[in-house]
């Protein structure tokens, strides 16, 4: 006697449930990862962050160095979670110390704004 679809169905369901299960598993290394983190730490440092945002940028430096751990120990998931979480710090560190900055200039600006209108009236009969 020949086995109906339906009896076949379940098996043929688990199998192809399974096989997509595992391919998700299998993610590549986070070598992708883990050069955007060091990239954000090389644009944090070179917007200043070591003077405008040091904690946030010590933070991202030392998930940098953790992932590079993980990495070669080959703990993938780990190495990816802390790429990540690098980039993210690195990031926030370096729109700190752009903010400080831009803070800065517009301070240096009001302060002429100010100047001149101190000389305008110091001008005026």
């Amino acid at each position: 006697m020949r086995p109906s679809f339906a009896q076949i169905r379940f098996p043929l369901l688990a199998a192809v449930l399974a096989s997509a299960l595992c391919s998700c598993a299998s993610l590549p290394p986070p070598t992708g990862e883990l050069a955007a983190a060091r990239q954000a730490v090389t644009r944090a440092e070179d917007a200043d962050a070591d003077q405008h945002a040091s904690q946030e940028l010590g933070i991202a430096r030392s998930e940098l160095s953790q992932a590079q751990a993980a990495m070669s120990a080959g703990d993938q998931d780990e190495a990816r979670r802390l790429s990540l979480a690098a980039a993210a710090d690195a990031d926030l560190a370096y729109a700190r110390s752009r903010e400080a900055l831009a803070t800065a200039e517009l301070n240096q600006r009001r302060a002429e704004v100010e100047e001149l209108r101190r000389r305008l009236q110091e001008a005026q009969p």
